[in-house]
């Protein structure tokens, strides 16, 4: 999910656009991108709209973000959005494992209810210093958490931290990124306001690849390519891997331990990668080999 394009909920006329966009995956907003006195409507029109089958034949991951456990419009959201078709749920905002395990407790009932067979993962949204200093025990407290993703400006704005500072971008990606890869989940990029900036938005998705991320936040359709282009794997690095995974064939064959591919040495964590890479690339129809 290279790239994932956010959709509000209280405006059905764009849901057919984003499912005939070239992002990897279709957030469905029912939070941020909704007023306040629109919520129920709102919910109702998704839930409407994922219960006509709207979604039949999409290629996308569809997911849906709700309002936090904290505000009234939880419950609802929860037994509202938890349809075939969905497949994960966006959780703002979590300040502790209860919250986690609520928002995953509630799923399942929902799921029961609707009918649903294949159960719904929960990407958490780490917003706040609480949920940072917290984040690998968060991913950790349901088997249904799939990823953790990075909300910058909620952590900053309050903070009185500037949102475009390298230092503190990195330094909080860096903590999230080892929190996720602690609790063996994916870790996710924030979103990234100044939609004409498109240079400032690339440097943020390069930055963010670079650290292991598996896709960037898109708030507006124009920046769909970008995050398609930067998280895509290079066509040097599908070469690379290749060779690594054709060199550790060998060296499994003669009892090899570790071996050097393009003088560099070569051991398990490489191979890993390498498969990673080769796998991507296939999923993305690219020469793999």
């Amino acid at each position: 999910m290279r790239s994932k394009l956010f959709v509000p909920a209280s405006r059905p006329e764009l849901f057919s656009k984003a499912l005939a966009s070239a992002a990897d995956g279709l957030c469905f907003d029912l939070e941020d991108a909704v007023a306040p006195t629109r919520k129920a409507e709102a919910r109702d029109r998704l839930a409407a709209f994922l219960r006509s089958g709207g979604l039949a034949g999409a290629r996308q991951k569809i997911i849906v973000r709700i309002n936090a456990a904290s505000t009234p419009h939880f419950a609802d959201d929860i037994r509202a959005v938890a349809q075939a078709g969905v497949d994960v749920v966006n959780l703002p905002k979590p300040r502790s494992v209860d919250d986690v395990r609520a928002a995953a407790a509630a799923l399942q009932q929902a799921e029961q209810t609707n009918g649903v067979l294949a159960p719904i993962g929960l990407l958490l949204n780490i917003e706040e210093p609480v949920a940072l200093r917290l984040a690998a025990e968060l991913a950790a407290a349901s088997p249904r958490v799939v990823g953790l993703q990075m909300g910058l400006g909620d952590m900053f704005e309050p903070l009185g931290m500037a949102r475009r500072d390298a230092i503190s971008v990195q330094a909080t990606m860096f903590a999230l990124r080892m929190a996720a890869g602690e609790a063996g989940v994916y870790a996710y990029d924030s979103a990234f306001a100044d939609i004409a900036d498109a240079a400032g938005y690339r440097a943020e998705a390069e930055l963010a690849r670079r650290m292991g991320f598996l896709g960037k936040t898109c708030i507006h359709p124009s920046q769909v390519a970008i995050a398609n282009d930067v998280f895509r794997p290079t066509d040097a690095e599908i070469a690379h891997a290749r060779k690594v995974l054709q060199a550790a064939r060998e060296a499994d064959a003669s009892g090899a331990g570790a071996y050097v591919v393009d003088g560099k040495m070569v051991d398990a964590p490489f191979v890993a990668r390498a498969e990673q890479i080769v796998a991507s690339a296939r999923a993305l129809d690219l020469p793999a080999g």
